[in-house]
């Protein structure tokens, strides 16, 4: 699964997709309108979607593969709604990754991964396939 163009952005809501860097900033494009815009240093703070990574008991959990594994349950477990209950939250995220670092995993990190996970898929940017390729 392919993440390396997408990032968040401080103050924007949504994932956008990188279109250049610069030395004082980037160009992103919003997924939905197309529309290109300039985000300083200075202004905003940026999280590309490859850096992330979950905190397991172990080690850390790449976001791709914490993506995969939501996509592959998708058809028996679908993700749970962001406004629901802290303890549902935890149940579906331990359905993902069952040894994910309770003390280091925030609630507040669930919900970004669930949102960042819902905006992706409902614009068919997410695939099992890709990922598949890439171990190969």
């Amino acid at each position: 699964m392919k993440l390396d163009n997408y990032v968040v952005v401080s103050g924007m809501s949504g994932v956008h997709e990188i279109v250049t860097s610069r030395n004082n900033g980037i160009v992103i494009k919003h997924i939905d309108s197309g529309k290109s815009t300039f985000c300083s240093v200075r202004k905003h703070q940026f999280t590309p979607l490859s850096t992330v990574g979950i905190y397991t008991l172990e080690d850390t959990e790449d976001l791709s593969t914490v993506f995969s594994k939501m996509l592959s349950i998708m058809d028996k477990t679908p993700p749970v709604s962001t406004t629901a209950p802290k303890h549902e939250i935890e149940e579906y995220f331990e359905q993902i990754i069952p040894d994910y670092d309770e003390d280091k995993v925030y609630i507040s990190d669930m919900k970004k991964v669930i949102k960042w996970f819902n905006f992706l898929n409902e614009r068919n940017l997410l695939s099992l396939e890709a990922n598949a390729d890439e171990e190969e």
